[in-house]
This record gives structure tokens, sequence and C-alpha cells, in this order.
């Protein structure tokens, strides 16, 4: 089979040829002949069929000509001159990135581009004389990148990045190298005349140089000490808050009474060092979005219907918050309804899939409700606004308390754990060893107590953490898994219940299984039934005609296609009903197959046991030919690969769930695919999955979620981690811990299994950096401890937590990563 020369899809039978190229659709085709035009065709150079099909856009961007809303969109607009940052999902190679920087080649208004590849965001400045907002997003439509604009954008305020933690690093940095420059002639006592007469101008620079190191770069910890003390609370914090403020304070006295040179190089290495593991956990995946909420789903604008004095009904774009109760509003094929509204006109067949996870589309009448969330999949609608957007049913989901939780503020990480005990530990070392000082020599005591608080400062304890779990980070980010943050990996490492959603997180939105139920079809009805579905737009049409052969194809005499219904048509006679059983049953006849079995028009086939089998749980796709009933093909949800395998691996330490909103349809297959152990709960709605959630807690569970849409939002939000399952991780992820790409959910086995190997290594590094403990306790209580000696087991503890958490780690994650099956 041929493949596109643009995207790289499969193209069919009847696929277009142009300048001996092959394409898919038209729209690859368009694309190639605007670069082809624009003399832009190095694209194909640099990656081989690097584009994106385009989707039809025309009428989507119309609310662009309302000058409210494109100007929330506009980071600058000044003098004819407006620059706009647009997301850009399809973004996914260097050729991307090339024909985006170009855009000014494809039209001359574009005066530049710049790309974050990360972030899949182009900052595009352009002359608003020469080509407006709106005729810029359907340029970049036309060429495959159209932007994903969202309610959110509307909202968006300017998020300052706060780089405070930077400029205390870099103070800290620059303090350290320059004290331990001028500490390396008081480590090797050298005497010489001018270090003799500079030695007190070096040490008053040590201490200037150390103020704004424990004032401004350490202040944090001061600051998080104070606050857990007040709470009642022995974090690790403390230990450190005490060992900067000792080492100033013995450092600052020795250099005012001139008895020494201090421990500033101690000093300022510690904080400096603290603040590299504080900058190394905060470096995550920035770029992906973990808050996401409905306004990220939303449309930003819609079609308000306005009357005239004449009664004429005139169409205008408004923003969505200023649609009121009682505003009638049009809703297209596609489109999402934003508000609570009451259907006035159309066929309705709403699709509730990214609200309550249930697949099957819902048929409304004229006078019922529809909620906000819902996909009108058909014709125009004509609905009434009956709550304004803040008080739908989806955003009152979104009020719920569970959104406003920290779970960090719950979860007691380990190394809070260990900092109780290690600060009850060091307090009790340094006053024994004080005691014991002040009847043998009473001179050495407060030398002791001082310097057994300066080395026992759990720096490298405080390191051993962020650079570990940091380390996974990366790792599992190179296996598609993007964790919000270092803290979720220690509460994996907990799990013990593991709650999946099915549509769309275990089973594969890109993949359906079919299969045919009924009489079989002769080789007319057969070419009858390939053309029909060939000049249906419909979704079920379109995957039906795929796997269908394509014999004789031709265009059938008679065609009409009903919205919501089904197809009719003709040719040389012989007719044919496609659609849903309601619409095909209508005008065909009860009959017998072969065995003398009743078909009664597809509400019911037999089965092996000889009675009617319900068929209410499965999506079909019915046919009549002639008058005459002749079965269904009917559409399964295909599981992804691996499956059986990852729930076995899963099962043997865990508890397992399987929570959906879909019905129980696929029940008796899941059972034979799962382990025995499992347990299942269909028809449930996004408030019953978070109480579902809550209750596993109640019981003292550690809950995951993993789920795929909107409606899991709550669920994922009150789990303990919540994983949100992406096809693409770019676009749609409601609020959760982490996000993994479809096609990895099968490793999920090895990245608990690498988390729990984390947590290990953890463990090993306090043992580790315990072994520095002791030997510098050592020269502590026996009041030996000498500014050289802190300058070098500080620092060598430091670096070697550091060396050891990133080979361990790297190991780990290899071995296991390769070895996930």
């Amino acid at each position: 089979m041929k493949s596109c020369f643009h995207c790289g899809e499969a193209c069919k039978d009847d696929h277009l040829i142009f300048e001996e190229k092959d394409f898919c659709c038209n729209g690859c085709k368009t694309v190639f002949e605007i670069l082809h035009e624009s003399d832009l065709t190095y694209y194909y150079d640099l990656e081989e069929r690097p584009g994106i099909s385009p989707e039809h856009a025309e009428g989507k961007y119309d609310f662009l000509d309302n000058p409210e809303i494109a100007e929330k969109l506009l980071e600058f607009n000044e003098n004819n001159t407006q620059i706009v940052s647009f997301l850009i999902p399809s973004m996914h190679c260097s050729s991307c990135i090339w024909v985006l920087e170009n855009l000014g080649k494809l039209h001359s208004g574009v005066k530049s581009a710049q790309v974050d590849f990360p972030k899949k965001t182009a900052r595009i400045s352009f002359s608003s004389e020469k080509i407006n907002l709106k005729s810029l997003v359907y340029l970049l439509s036309r060429i495959g990148y159209e932007p994903y604009i969202s309610l959110k954008d509307y909202d968006e305020k300017d998020h300052r990045v706060n780089r405070s933690l930077i400029y205390k690093l870099g103070v800290a940095g620059f303090a350290f190298g320059n004290v331990m420059f001028l500490s390396f002639p008081e480590y090797f006592e050298v005497k010489e005349f001018w270090l003799e007469q500079f030695k007190y101008l070096f040490r008053w620079l040590m201490f200037a140089f150390s103020l704004p190191v424990v004032f401004y770069s350490g202040s944090d910890y001061f600051i998080s000490a104070f606050k857990g003390l007040r709470a009642k609370i022995l974090n690790i914090d403390v230990p450190i808050a005490l060992g900067i403020a000792v080492l100033f304070i013995r450092s600052a006295s020795e250099i005012i009474l001139d008895l020494g040179s201090g421990f500033f190089d101690s000093l300022t290495g510690l904080v400096f060092f603290l603040l590299l593991g504080k900058f190394f956990q905060q470096k995550t995946y920035n770029y992906l979005s973990f808050e996401r909420d409905y306004k990220s789903y939303f449309p930003m604008a819609v079609t308000r219907l306005n009357n005239k004095n004449s009664g004429e009904k005139i169409e205008e774009q408004v923003q969505v918050y200023a649609i009121k109760p009682g505003d009638r509003i049009l809703i297209r094929n596609g489109e999402l309804i934003p508000i609570d509204a009451v259907l006035i006109k159309g066929d309705a067949h709403i699709d509730y899939s990214f609200v309550t996870g249930e697949a099957e589309a819902v048929k409304k009448e004229s006078g019922e409700t529809l909620y906000a969330g819902g996909r009108q999949q058909g014709a125009i609608l004509e609905i009434e606004a009956v709550k304004a957007i803040d008080q739908s049913y989806l955003t009152k989901l979104w009020g719920n308390d569970v959104f406003k939780k920290d779970k960090r503020s719950e979860f007691q990480t380990l190394i809070n754990q260990i900092s109780k005990r290690f600060t009850a530990a060091v307090l009790s070392i340094a006053f024994l060893a004080t005691l014991f000082w002040l009847f043998y020599d009473p001179s050495k005591a407060l030398n002791v107590f001082t310097a057994v608080l300066i080395i026992a400062c759990p720096c490298a304890i405080a390191l051993a953490t962020p650079f570990t779990l940091g380390n996974l980070l990366r790792i599992f980010g190179r296996h598609k898994f993007y964790l919000k943050e270092a803290g979720v990996i220690e509460q994996m490492a907990k799990i013990d219940c593991l709650v999946f959603d099915k549509t769309g997180t275990i089973t594969s939105n890109k993949k359906t299984e079919v299969y045919y139920e009924g009489l079989n079809l002769n080789a007319e009805e057969q070419e009858l039934l390939s053309n029909s579905l060939r000049a249906s737009g419909h979704p079920l049409s379109r995957q039906l005609y795929d796997i269908l052969d394509k014999n004789n194809i031709d265009v059938p005499e008679e065609f009409e296609e009903l919205t919501g219904h089904g197809i009719s048509s003709g040719n040389r006679g012989n007719r044919m009903k496609i659609g849903s059983a309601a619409f095909v049953k209508d005008s065909t006849k009860n009959i017998r197959d072969k065995n003398n079995e009743l078909i009664s028009s597809g509400e019911g086939l037999p089965n092996n046991d000889k009675q009617p089998k319900q068929v209410e749980n499965k999506t079909a796709v019915h046919i009549s030919s002639n008058e005459e009933y002749k079965g269904r093909y009917v559409f399964k949800n295909a599981y992804r690969e691996g499956l059986s395998e990852l729930f076995s691996a899963l099962g043997r330490d865990k508890k397992l769930y399987i929570l959906s909103g879909d019905n129980a349809g696929e029940k008796e297959r899941l059972q034979e695919m799962l382990p025995a152990e499992t347990r299942y709960y269909f028809n449930q709605k996004p408030g019953h999955k978070l109480e579902f959630i809550k209750k596993l807690q109640q019981e003292r569970k550690s809950v995951m979620m993993i789920g795929d849409g909107l409606n899991d939002a709550g669920a994922l939000a009150q789990s303990d981690v919540g994983v949100a399952v992406s096809e693409n991780i770019n676009v749609f992820s409601p609020a959760c811990d982490g996000i993994l790409e479809a096609s990895n959910l099968t490793r999920l086995a090895a990245y608990f299994k690498l988390s729990a190997k984390g947590m290990r290594i953890i463990k090993w590094s306090f043992v580790l950096s315990l072994c520095y403990n002791l030997i510098g306790l050592s020269f502590a209580v026996t009041g030996n401890l000498m500014p050289v000696i802190a300058a070098i087991l500080m620092p060598l503890s430091s670096i070697t937590i550091v060396a050891y958490t990133s080979i361990a780690t790297n190991l780990a994650g290899r071995k296991i990563m390769k070895n996930r099956k």
C-alpha cells in the first residue's frame, strides 16, 4: 500500500496523484502545492513525510473577527504590529520548526516566528495591515499546524517566572568560589610576609561574602524551619537551619575575636550544594500542563442568535462568558456545548464521552436538557442557555474542594520522617559530648558543641532525595511518563490500589475491532454497501469502509444520508438501508436464518443458546437490502496490546479496579483478559468516581487513578496519584500528577518497580551519608575539627551522594526498563 508523500498515512485506492507523488487527501496535496509555490520544499528534505494532514477549519475561527476576543489573544498590539503565541500540538519534528519559522515566505504579512519546541508553541509577529489574526490562524490550519485555542487562553494572565532560586543559587555559588580561594593560605598555613599582612583583610572579605549567603540565599531554610517548629513538626530544614546558624555565628566570632579564620568556606559550600539540589528538583517538565481544568477544553467563543426588530435572527460571535440564561446559541457538528441548555431545534445526537466516559451518543428531542461538555454529532442545533458557564454541571464539578487541596501537605515524605530522628540524635550527641568536656576540659566544651552541629548538618541527606528522584524523573520522561514533581515518585512507591478507567485508557481511541453478525451479503449487496459508505462522512461509516473490499468502486444512482439516522441508497434496482436499528427496521420485515431462528430487525440476533441477545450495549451499523434485514457490523473496543500481562504483573501486590462511565457490555470480555481478583464498576458518573476513590482512601488504601478524560478529573485529583493517559500529551490531559503516553501504558508495572528501586537508592544514600557524619563526628567530639577537615568532608560527602544516586538510578533505569516484560 502506498503512503502519502506529505503526512505518511496510508493512501486509499482512490488516492490523489500530483507531480508523480501520492497524497492521501486533497488537504495534503494542497499543502504540498503551497510549499512548492513558495519555494519551501526543503521542508521535505529535513524529515521524511513530516507533514500533518490539515483538517477542515472553515468557519471555525470566525469568532476572531470580534476585536474584544482577538485582543485577549494578542501579547502586543501597537503601530500595526501584533504579536501572538499559539499552542500548536501537531508540531513534532525539525521540519515543523523550519516551516513555522519561515511563515514569512508564505505570507508577506508575517514578520517573524519563533518556535519553542518543548512547549509546542509558536510566537508570531505580524503586520495587521497585511494579515489579521483570523487569516493567520487559517494560514496555519491550511498547512497542517492548526492552533489550539480554548477558553483558558481568554483568562490567561501574565504568569511571571519566579527566578528567585536561580538568583540565590548564583549568589551562593559566587560567594563559595571566592571564599574557597581566599581560604587557601589558611588551609596550608603559608607563612609569607604579604599573606600575613593581608590575612585579616581576607578574613573580613570572607565574612562579607557570607552575609548575603546566610541572609539571602539561605533565608528559605530559616523560614521553613520556623514554620515547621511553629506547627510542631521537625522537618529536614530544622537541622539545616541550625547548622547554617551555628556555622555563621562561630565563624563570625572567630573573625571578630581574632581566634581563627572560621568555617566560611564550609558555610557557603553548604548553602550552595543545598540550593543546587533544590534547583535540580525544581527542573521538571514545566512545558506539560498538569493543572488543566474545563477552560482548557471549552471554546473561547460561540455563535449567538439575536433578533432584529423585523424578527430576523442575526448571528454574532461572542465570548462564552457573555452568554446569559435565555440566550439562543448555534451548535454545529463536532462543536462542544459550553453551557447547560435546552434543545430548541435540530436533531441532537450528543456524545457525552468527554464528561461521562459513555461511548454511545445520546439522542435528544426538542425541549430536553443538554449538559455542558457534550459534543454534537450531526446537523446544526439551536439551543437556549439555562445557566451561565460558571453555573453549569461540569464547572460545578470543578468547584469541588478536591481541586483546592494540596496533596503534598498530606504526604509525609521519607526525608521528613528521617529528619525527626536525625535532629534528635545530633542534639543528643552534641549535649552529651559537651557534658563530657565540661568535666574533662571546660575550655573545649563550646568548641565541641558547635563542631558537632556543624559537621552533622544533613547536607548530604538533603541532597540524596532531590538528585535520586530528579534522575528518575528524567528516566521516566525518556519512556513517555511525565510526572508533575519528584515527590510523586515517593507516593508511587506506596501505592497498593489501582483504579483504571476503561474507555480511552485501557482501550485505544485509534483502533476499533469490527465483526459481522447476520446473513451473508451477495456480491451486488457488498458492492452497494462499499459505495454507499464511501459517500458518507460519518465516523462509523468511514471506519467500516476502510475494512471492506473496494471492488467495483462506483457512485450509487441514489444516495441520501439522514444525519443521526443512516444512509438510504440504491443502484441498478437494488435498495439498501445502512444505519441505526430504528432507522433500518422501519421498512424491513422479520426474516429467519437458515436455522429458522428469528432475526428481529437488529433488536436481537441468535446466539449459541438460541435465545435473543440484547444489543443495547453494542455500537453497531445495521443493514437491510430490498426491505429485508440482513445483519449488523458490531464495533468493539480495541484493548491495548499487552493488557493481560500488565494486569497480571500489577495484580501480584496491588488491588485492581475497573471504574468506567461506560455500560457493562464489555464486562465478560474484560473478565476473560484480566485477573479474577479484578473488580468492575460500570455506569459511573464523575461524582461517583470521586466518591469511590474517597471510600478506598477511608479504608486506608493508597490509591492511584489512571484515566483519560475530563470526566476522570475529580477522581484524578482526589487520588494519591492521578495519572492521565493521553494519545497526545500536549493537549487533552486533565488535572493530574502525571501524564502517560497511551502507547506506554503497558510499562506501568516497570514504572512501579523503578520507583520502589529509587526509594531503596535513597535509603542507601542515607547510610552513605551517615558514614561521612560518623567520620566527621569523630573529629568534632574529640575537639579536633579544623576548618580544612570540614572543608574537605562536607563537599566530599555531597559530591559522593550526587555521584552515587546518578549512577545507581541510571543503572536501575536501564536494567528495569530494558527488561520491563
